[in-house]
Order: C-alpha cells, then structure tokens, then sequence
C-alpha cells in the first residue's frame, strides 16, 4: 500500500509541469531520498495550491507543527510557499518536475554521499527517459510540440540591432535585471550534477550563475537555495556568462513570456540538461525566441567560428560561406558576438517558438 502511494505523489508531482519521464524504481527512490514515509503521507494534502489555513483544516496538526513541517519541506524544495500577488497570502504548492524538483535537489550546490547518490539517479531517470522516446520516438516529439516551451532565449544585448520604431519592452538582460529589487544567485544544477558525476563542464563555467528574481529569488534566499546578490552583480555573471558563450534562458510565471521572469539560467552545450536531452535523443528542443541571425555574405570570409560556437548547431558551411539553418536558430547572438568579422547580426522576428525534434537514434 506504501508503495502505490510513493507512486502517487510522483505522479501528483509529473502533474506539475515538465517533459514526460516514467515513473520507475529510480524516481521512487530519489523522493525516498529526499523525504521520510511521513512526509511523503503529508505532501498527498496537495491536490492544488493552498494557503496555510486550508492546510490546517486538511492536517491534524497543530499551527506550530504546520510550520515546522512547512519550512522542513520548504527547505528540501519539495514545497514552495510564497505570497499571492493579490492577496499577499502565502500559498503552498507541490513542486512540479521542471521547473521544480530537477533545480532544487542540486541547487544548494552540496557535495556529499547523498548529492552523488542524486546526481546519479538523475542519470538513471533521463536513461529510462531516452529509452522510452525513442521506443515510442512519433508519439513523444508529437505531444512535445503540442505542449508549450517552458523556456525563452533571451539574446546578448549587445548583438542586437536597434530599431528606433519598435519598442521591445523586457527584451535585453540589464532591462530584466533593472525590474527587480530582489535577486538571488544558485549553483546550476546541470553543471553540479555533471562535476558530481565526474564529467565537469568542458569550458569550465561558473557552478554558481543561476539567477532568480522577485518572489521567486526571495523564496530561494529564505530556504538557503540561493544567495542575494545586487543588481550590479547579477550583471557581472551575465556579462561573463556571454564571454563564455552560454545562452541566457529565462524561466516565466506560468511559463507565460508575457509575464514577469522568474529566473535566467546560463547554459553550456555540454552540461545544460535541455541540450543534453536534445542529443541524447530523450527530448526535443522547445523554446521561445523573438531573434534570429543573419549573415552578412559579403563579411563572412568562411572560417567557422559560427559552427563551432554554435549551441544547437544551426550553423554551416557552404562554399566557404556560413549559412544558418533558421527553423534551428535559437537567436541567442553567441555567433554574432563571437563572429571575428562581425558577419552576422541578430535580427527581431517577433515572438516565435523554436521547436527542433531529438534526433531518431536507429540501432545497430
């Protein structure tokens, strides 16, 4: 009986949001990591959002117990509480998959026997993941492009041309930064997991680059999952993170990219868990974007940065020319800033969906 209801809190948590993954004996045992059997028992309460005294009506506990159980859950990141925009009740929820109990079980940045035990049940997971796209390949890229990105490039600022009669509100980084009065920087969980693993990043970028904004950031400082920084030096780690060539993503409420970001991420090609899962034939790339880049053929002298930088490689070479591949082009600016010749510009497109199927993994 205990062990259909492990089941169940992981189904109520794959409810949440994120790619479609089984529910298999290596998920089971990562939340048996992460919680007791009491715990588990009390996370059922949650089959929608709720505020702390509909909690207390649902529990036999007392207000003090409820706290206590609340902040214990809250710190693990098995829980989020934060205030309703409207009302300014706290309100609790059961975290989804992604954006959720992916982040928060790697994000303190801890080292320890249970971090490796986590890392590597996340690798057993994205495994069975991969194995069962590709089993079923049509149906899974079919339900994932029906389902909506849960993520927006955001381009390098610099890189992008300036149209004196379109106003684009909330399209560069400082602009985004500016909005907030509280940020929080975490370890990247991609990047942690991998140095866990013993695979480390391969152009050795920063652990602790992710940022979070707003309530968001806030409830990551309170729970220890994230630490503040001030505006000034949330943009210091994104102008590195643009040297090194990562790609900025954003993370929206609901994911919606018209309303307010939650957090930037800063993705390598050799850590991020979207690109890892794109090749590795688990999941497709599925993102939000409103550039893309254009070479200019009379600068482009065809010596390949573009292609080598390049995170989802949409970039080529043709008759010593580069050419993009634009239905693949995430319009982040890393060829155009790395460009040598300054060949290539990002061009506004207007709000678009990237949508770049795994690859078909035909075995041998």
């Amino acid at each position: 009986m205990t062990e259909k209801l492990w089941y169940k809190l992981a189904k109520n948590i794959l409810k949440g949001g994120g790619p479609p993954i089984p529910i298999n004996e290596p998920l089971i045992e990562l939340l048996k990591t992460l919680i007791n059997e009491e715990q588990m028992e009390f996370l059922l309460c949650f089959n929608k959002p709720l505020n702390f005294e509909e909690l207390k009506s649902k529990t036999n506990l007392s207000e003090e117990q409820l706290h206590i159980k609340l902040n214990e859950l809250m710190d693990i990141g098995m829980i989020t509480g934060i205030p309703s925009r409207n009302s300014g009740l706290i309100v609790y929820r059961l975290v989804g998959y992604l954006p959720g109990l992916l982040e928060f079980t790697l994000m303190k940045g801890e080292k320890g026997s249970k971090e490796i035990k986590i890392a590597k049940l996340w690798e057993q997971i994205f495994n069975d993941a991969k194995e069962m796209t590709q089993k079923n390949y049509e149906v899974f890229m079919n339900a994932y492009k029906q389902a909506p990105p849960i993520d927006r490039v955001i381009p390098i600022e610099t890189q992008i041309v300036p149209n004196e009669e379109e106003v684009i509100p909330y399209e560069d980084v400082t602009k985004i930064v500016d909005k907030f009065e509280i940020i929080g920087v975490s370890h990247c969980y991609c990047r942690h997991r991998k140095s866990l693993l013993e695979d480390p990043c391969k152009i050795n970028a920063p652990l602790k680059n992710c940022l979070s904004f707003g309530r968001s950031a806030k409830f990551a400082i309170d729970h220890n999952f994230a630490t503040q920084i001030t505006k000034n030096q949330a943009l210091k780690i994104l102008k590195e993170a643009e040297k090194l060539g990562l790609v900025h993503k954003g993370f929206h409420i609901k994911g919606n990219p018209e309303l307010e970001e939650m957090a930037i991420c800063n993705c390598c090609k050799c850590c991020c868990g979207n690109f890892q899962g794109f090749y590795s034939g688990t999941s497709p790339t599925h993102t939000y974007t409103s550039y893309i880049a254009r070479i200019n053929l009379e600068h482009c002298i065809g010596c390949g940065t573009c292609v080598e930088v390049c995170p989802i490689e949409a970039s080529s070479l043709s008759n010593e020319i580069a050419k993009i591949n634009e239905t693949k082009c995430l319009g982040c600016g890393i060829c155009a800033q790395q460009c040598p010749e300054n060949a290539i510009q990002l061009i506004h497109t207007g709000l678009r969906k990237v949508f770049i199927p795994a690859p078909k993994i035909i075995a041998s």
